[in-house]
């Protein structure tokens, strides 16, 4: 029977028959002491089974204490205890199937039977994505074209062996080969080495749609360059849900957009970090809402000078879309944002983070793209393989060094005779290669979580602007004047609004439940959590500090 181990290193494979003692796996200088006198088939374990190592466990010894309770975990461990999204939960239950009518022109039967003409479609079909001109095949329509529930990979029952159908990249030389030589740079071989990288426009995408859950949340986002003309950026908060338009296809919907501190720029932005405590406590107040951070949105916008409101293009078919210096952001964004999956041999594969921008589309109007970078992207990152050029439209590879290994990159083209060749990524290859285009759009019926007028209250950060969030900016949106012998009672209309909440909760004067309290009445609207809000200690005082400071 055949074993595999996965480190952060790599991937080595041992073979042995199940009456072998664990201490077989010591002869190819992986030692696990605790498993001495342990048979293979008395651990549970069974031919295919991938388990999963950290190098401490290989490399260093334990105390007794710490190894007691240490297994080897199994890819059908790693499939059972993983913690996926609510909505990959959701579409992993569904049949995925593209029902069709009958065919009154090819289907010879009745209304109740079926041919191969009116038969429903997998969610992968070509024809049915060419037809609807469907770029990118959806992440769960991906996974049933891998295969992943067939009977000799059985997911679903304990009998059989599984073999997680996804394995992130990995560029990285493996620090602790399995032939025992020493590491690299002081040695390298056949099995520690990097395998040429051929780069292919990413088949799938994580996330299909972006959706605003109100237009009037982005203009007021926009509204900053058109008063200042400096771009800005800030982080999109809100929820996944199934997006319909494409087969098992998943959409992010936006709810709030947060700006972080930074310093705008005509032609660029400066994030300021770190941020830690403020960035704490906007994802405390997410939280409480139902929300986190999908995505990230910025401004790329240039008047176009003509007295009417039009922009420049920037961004076309023969420039760029989204240039390497963006790119690499992006990467690292999603690299700080892992998509936990069950069918990973790593419990996770790639991210559902989102990168918008706003700029000029070809009409010189005002509007948005969307993308995500694809998992090379990711992977290139996370082995220091690339960096920007000054030309936005090309990603430069990154020269050797003792520090860094790069492999040959290769990526394939159409010439000038309509032929598909290999070429050289060496120096620098299009940025299109490592990236994924997604839709977006804004609901028919606008029905926004947070329901109070967004831009009534201050956007947080825009001090430069001369507007702040203080103790009149929040008198002025609860209604509460000098003089008032007793504050107007709470209602939607001045505290559904995510930047009030936080601001609210930075002020520490409230404590935790009431906080929640006030998340709840903000995001589902039941007056039963206002009732219990406006008794508490801790909102009396808030009304009392605001009487007192106006």
């Amino acid at each position: 029977m055949l074993l595999r181990f996965r480190t952060p290193e790599g991937t080595f494979r041992v073979s042995l028959q199940p009456e072998d003692d664990f201490s077989v796996v010591l002869s190819e200088g992986h030692p696990i002491d605790n498993y001495i006198g342990q048979t293979i088939s008395s651990l549970g374990l069974k031919h295919g089974d991938l388990l999963f190592v950290t190098i401490g466990d290989l490399l260093e010894p334990k105390s007794e204490e710490s190894t007691s309770n240490s297994k080897p975990v199994s890819a059908r461990q790693i499939f059972d205890n993983t913690k996926q999204p609510a909505i990959d939960d959701a579409l992993d239950k569904l049949p995925g199937k593209i029902p069709r009518k009958r065919d009154p022109r090819m289907c010879r039967h009745g209304e109740k039977a079926m041919c191969d003409y009116c038969m429903p479609l997998e969610p992968f079909d070509a024809s049915y994505q060419e037809e609807h001109n469907i770029k990118h095949l959806s992440f769960h329509a991906y996974l049933r074209k891998l295969n992943i529930q067939p009977k000799t990979n059985d997911s679903t029952t304990n009998t059989g062996s599984f073999v997680p159908p996804l394995t992130e990249p990995d560029y990285g030389v493996k620090k602790q080969c399995p032939t025992g030589h020493p590491p690299w740079p002081a040695g390298i071989c056949s099995k520690c080495q990097p395998s040429a990288i051929t780069l292919q426009r990413q088949e799938f995408r994580m996330v299909d749609h972006v959706e605003f859950s109100t237009s009037t949340t982005v203009n007021n986002f926009i509204d900053s360059w058109r008063q200042t003309g400096k771009q800005r950026i800030g982080y999109l908060y809100g929820h996944y849900e199934q997006y319909d338009a494409v087969p098992l296809g998943i959409k992010a919907v936006v709810e709030a957009i947060y700006e972080p501190p930074q310093q705008d720029e005509r032609d660029g932005i400066k994030l300021t970090f770190p941020w830690e405590e403020e960035e704490k406590r906007v994802e405390k107040i997410a939280g409480y809402c139902g929300l986190e951070r999908v995505g990230v949105i910025f401004t790329d916008l240039l008047d176009g000078g003509e007295g009417n409101g039009s922009v420049v293009c920037k961004r076309h078919i023969d420039s760029y879309f989204l240039s390497s210096l963006e790119i690499c952001f992006a990467a690292q964004m999603q690299i700080n944002h892992p998509n936990p999956s069950k069918w990973s041999t790593d419990g996770k594969y790639s991210s559902k983070f989102v990168t918008c921008v706003i700029s000029g589309n070809s009409n010189k109007e005002i509007d948005i793209t969307s993308y995500q970078v694809s998992a090379s992207a990711e992977a290139m990152i996370k082995a220091d393989l690339i960096e920007p050029s000054i030309n936005p439209a090309v990603m430069r590879v990154k020269e050797p060094t003792n520090e860094r290994y790069v492999p040959d990159v290769f990526y394939t083209k159409l010439n000038e005779y309509k032929r598909t060749i290999q070429e050289n990524a060496k120096p620098a290859f299009p940025v299109e290669y490592l990236l994924v285009t997604l839709t977006h759009g804004f609901p028919e019926n606008e029905k926004p979580c947070f329901t109070s007028g967004v831009g009534d209250f201050p956007i947080e950060n825009r001090e430069y602007q001369s507007v702040s969030q203080d103790f009149k900016s929040l008198a002025k949106q609860l209604g509460i004047k000098r003089g008032l012998s007793s504050p107007p009672p709470i209602t939607l209309d001045t505290l559904s609004d995510f930047h009030l909440l936080c601001y609210i909760n930075s002020l520490g004067v409230i404590n935790e439940d009431e906080q929640k309290l006030l998340c709840k009445y903000a995001v589902e609207h039941k007056d039963e959590f206002a009732i219990a809000l406006r008794g508490s200690p801790g909102w009396e005082t808030l009304k009392m500090i605001i009487v007192e400071s106006i």
